[in-house]
């Protein structure tokens, strides 16, 4: 694990083509300071995966206005405040896959076990199971739903020491701790790096087996 500088050292090397797991319930853990050195960063053509398609003008909506998107995988693409998503997708210039949030969450879950696919009653006779496989399990109809992999997660949480645990701050926990275990490189940033030691192994909540690299921004979100 790797202790950064700076959120554009932490986001070095992200690929054209990636797909990234961004955390965050709407701003609560956003990691606005690693989306901001994304877009100085430069990648493009990525996958979005995230709850929210973007809020205002800030964070991942201006991930998303500058163009760098090919596809957003979220539960909530619109609200009140998600114009710039909102505007390319009615434009036909990004494409969007809608997934309820406990799948969301579980096929995310599901890449970190090392699960192959499940069954979940979740859309079953909606347009969310078109062209899914079906099965009765005693009455009930489920469809099967495959892992969402990323190649990076992007995460906000509050605290981490110098091996990479991690501690996050109430509601902003959100989907970070999935999101650490589903992707093949996962950044941090956090409030502040404290000495090994210094957290309560019994709080922590993200291994640092899990994590690759931290960055220390300050206050974050949430």
């Amino acid at each position: 694990m790797k202790v950064c500088a700076t959120a554009g050292e932490a986001v070095a090397g992200i690929a054209d083509g990636s797909t990234v797991l961004v955390g965050g319930f709407g701003m609560a853990g956003m990691p606005v300071h690693l989306i901001d050195a994304l877009i100085e960063q430069g990648a493009a053509d990525l996958t979005i995966v995230s709850n929210n398609a973007g809020n205002g003008d800030t964070g991942l909506a201006a991930l998303l206005a500058r163009g760098r998107v090919r596809k957003v995988i979220c539960s909530f693409p619109r609200q009140h405040d998600s114009w710039v998503f909102d505007g390319l997708y009615r434009s036909g210039r990004i494409e969007l896959e809608l997934v309820p949030q406990g799948n969301l969450a579980e096929r995310m879950r599901a890449a970190g076990a090392g699960i192959g696919a499940f069954f979940s009653p979740t859309g079953a006779g909606t347009p969310l199971a078109e062209g899914k496989e079906t099965r009765e399990i005693d009455g009930r109809i489920y469809v099967l739903e495959y892992p969402i992999k990323g190649d990076v997660a992007l995460v906000g949480a509050h605290r981490a020491d110098r091996m990479g645990n991690l501690v996050y701050r109430k509601t902003a926990r959100n989907f970070g701790p999935v999101m650490a275990t589903a992707a093949a490189t996962v950044i941090v940033q956090v409030s502040e790096v404290v000495e090994t030691g210094d957290l309560d192994p019994e709080a922590i909540v993200t291994p640092s087996i899990y994590v690759d690299r931290v960055v220390s921004v300050g206050t974050v979100a949430g």
